[in-house]
């Protein structure tokens, strides 16, 4: 526990450091969206250690604790790595503006809350299952958060009061085929995990997985119908927006709502 809470601080420390130098970039009269050295320095800095922290805090002598604090803290750390990794061809500086102290707040739940939510020993089936699921929450979160971007900057050019702003973004049809790009790849790691779900869970109904499955296929539906409309119908703009968020919401649903009624309710 001294390992995760010393990793977790240093890592909530150059976080910090990071947020702070890119948001003076944005402060500055030129656009300043990718972010500059400083900031990749200190995030990955800190992402190494935000995953140290998390590796601590979900292996133990008893197998694998994966309750909703010990999940949520290891999928931030792998939503900042794949943003800063992302960020080297993308201008994704206003993305981390969002994600780091989200990132933050991770890192103190997992310090300061605990769950009582049973470690166990997991099968090579099991775990690609368990980290085909981390990576696609990743990435769907970094569309959900890159769709409400979007909805800001739409509402913004649609208003047109806010100039100063919006020249801090980049272009609105980047911006769109930003969020496609992570839609398909999320939606890819999503069907992949369903599927392996499928084959290496034994009894999903002992394990109180049927309402997880269920909302999960909700928002792989949801995304494959967005997808569909964008290769068939050119779907955009707001459209985009409320089907990934609708499908974002089905994630969060199956994932967090269940794991909060099972840990802290059913418990």
């Amino acid at each position: 526990m001294q390992l995760t809470t010393l990793t977790g601080l240093i890592a909530v420390l150059f976080y910090l450091i990071s947020t702070l130098s890119q948001g003076r970039r944005l402060q500055s009269r030129t656009a300043a969206t990718k972010p500059g050295s400083a900031v990749f320095i200190f995030g990955l800095l800190a992402v190494l250690a935000h995953a140290l922290s998390a590796g601590s805090l979900i292996k133990n002598n008893a197998g694998f604790h994966f309750g909703i604090v010990e999940i949520s803290t290891l999928i931030c750390a792998s939503i900042s790595l794949l943003v800063l990794i992302s960020s080297l061809r993308k201008p994704l500086g206003n993305l981390i503006l969002g994600l780091f102290p989200l990132a933050i707040l991770s890192i103190l739940a997992s310090i300061f809350i605990h769950s009582n939510y049973p470690a166990s020993d997991l099968g090579v089936g099991i775990a690609s299952h368990i980290l085909l699921s981390i990576l696609a929450y990743s990435i769907l979160t970094m569309a959900a958060l890159q769709a409400t971007l979007l909805a800001f900057q739409n509402y913004q050019l649609r208003h047109r009061h806010a100039a100063s702003v919006i020249k801090r973004f980049p272009p609105l049809q980047d911006m769109e085929t930003f969020l496609f790009e992570l839609l398909w790849v999320g939606q890819v790691l999503l069907s992949l995990g369903i599927v392996a779900g499928f084959i290496f869970v034994e009894d999903m109904w002992a394990q109180s997985l049927p309402h997880k499955t269920f909302f999960s296929l909700l928002a792989w539906i949801v995304f494959a119908a967005l997808l569909w409309g964008r290769h068939k119908q050119g779907w955009r703009g707001s459209t985009a927006i409320r089907f990934t968020l609708t499908g974002f919401l089905f994630l969060i649903l199956g994932f967090y709502g269940s794991k909060f009624v099972l840990e802290y309710i059913l418990s």
